[in-house]
């Protein structure tokens, strides 16, 4: 692509580190010329990321007392803040969107293509902002319709969307009655090595929020009293521990380095999520992690039944223990180097290529 193109990544708010900032991180290799605008941005978590030396430019919102503690809840003005970013002066708008980058508006012609990590949740699925799913209250429910009517405006007037599995593309088309390419997210599957002689621990690598269904993992290990080492941070730390036995770790916040090394010797890798992708899920793999996964949305697309891990099909304790059990019963038939060769379809590599012929095309 022509390196003198004036390109604009639009993104949502930039306030955990998580697989949608890795999918940005790439699309930076890509195209490094790209000037990055958000809504609020939590700079002392990305000091160690290929951001900290960017110019990141923000919405209003991010001047909003403990914003970065409670973005979620601002949803009813993240609309038109996105619509209301400066973005006169560039050819080509690029958004990454999980809630409201897709409304980011193109002036003077520009080409607006999305990355689309999923349609937002609280307004397409019964997932509510604080993670649970109950039926939510009718003020928020109104609010919700007159969202996904702004929603669905604002995609139709993107010129191509892309995404990170055939399940949210389908996903897309029940919400925007668009059709979306399949991006596989990055994963930097080359960084990770497995050892051949697993170590007697279970690990899962993840955000501590209500969604991710962590609380389903501790009561599984609880009961089956097996290790169990949980590497992430969130609101949902401090209650998680709480409910945790001795024999399930909850390390916090864990660097790079160690989670490759804690992944390179784990016994299994467990989620209890439906991931729209599940990078960790992937990066397991390149470790030579056999999964024990939630058999739902990508998980269904990266791990390979019986060969690279397996799956439980209902998110109960119960569910989960069924599936540890019967893994503990046949491990030795889960060998390291197919699940490897398995995780090198999604490499990052692949990811940056792929994305940059979808900016150009």
């Amino acid at each position: 692509m022509n390196s003198k193109l004036r390109i604009a990544f639009v993104v949502d708010p930039l306030v955990p580190l998580g697989g949608a900032e890795k999918v940005l991180f790439a699309a930076l290799e890509a195209l490094p010329q790209a000037d990055i605008f958000t809504l609020v941005y939590n700079k002392p978590v990305f000091t160690d990321t290929p951001l900290a030396s960017r110019d990141i430019k923000t919405s209003r919102l991010d001047s909003f007392p403990l914003v970065r503690h409670y973005h979620r809840y601002l949803l009813p003005f993240m609309p038109a803040a996105v619509e209301r970013l400066d973005l006169r002066a560039y050819e080509t708008i690029v958004s990454f969107n999980y809630a409201v980058a897709n409304g980011a508006r193109n002036h003077n012609g520009a080409r607006h293509v999305s990355y689309t990590h999923t349609p937002m949740r609280y307004a397409w699925t019964d997932l509510n902002i604080n993670g649970t799913r109950s039926h939510k209250n009718r003020l928020v429910d109104a609010y919700m319709r007159r969202f996904r009517t702004w929603d669905k405006k604002a995609a139709s007037r993107i010129h191509a969307i892309a995404t990170n599995s055939h399940n949210v593309s389908q996903r897309i088309h029940l919400a925007y009655g668009r059709e979306a390419r399949v991006i596989y997210p990055p994963v930097e599957t080359d960084r990770f090595h497995g050892s051949y002689a697993r170590e007697n621990y279970f690990v899962t690598v993840v955000r501590l929020v209500k969604h991710k269904r962590v609380d389903l993992l501790i009561r599984a290990f609880n009961q089956l009293n097996l290790p169990l080492l949980i590497i992430g941070d969130g609101p949902e730390l401090p209650r998680l521990k709480r409910m945790a036995n001795s024999n399930v770790k909850l390390l916090g916040y864990q660097s790079d380095e160690k989670v490759i090394e804690l992944l390179g010797k784990a016994r299994a890798f467990v989620c209890a999520a439906e991931e729209d992708f599940g990078i960790a899920i992937v990066e397991a793999q390149a470790a030579g992690c056999p999964v024990i996964a939630y058999g739902a949305g990508g998980a269904r697309e990266t791990v390979i039944e019986d060969v690279t891990g397996l799956f439980f099909q209902e998110q109960t304790v119960e569910s989960v223990m069924e599936a540890v059990q019967r893994f503990e019963n046949n491990s030795k038939s889960f060998s390291t180097a197919p699940i490897v060769q398995n995780s090198q379809r999604f490499s990052k590599y692949r990811f940056v290529r792929e994305f940059q012929e979808f900016v150009e095309s």
